[in-house]
């Protein structure tokens, strides 16, 4: 599964690097959660809590649909 999340996550590293940002898979836990973390601009923004659900949660669960969350460290 891991594999398969790094992937839809190589989707959405274009659009946050080109904010400055970029995103690293921290951990995927037995029970589906999956934790990132995201860095430069995007680890600061005041909007980061809407790109993590609204963007990269939308993807990765297209992606990957045993995905049951996804949370920011």
């Amino acid at each position: 599964m891991r594999e398969r999340i790094e992937k839809a996550l190589d989707k959405v590293r274009p659009m946050l690097m080109a904010d400055g940002g970029n995103v690293e898979l921290v951990e995927v836990t037995a029970d589906g959660i999956v934790k990132l973390k995201l860095k430069g601009s995007c680890g600061c923004c005041p909007m980061s809590s809407m790109t993590l659900k609204n963007g990269i949660e939308k993807i990765l669960r297209q992606d990957v649909p045993e995905i049951k969350e996804v949370i920011a460290l």
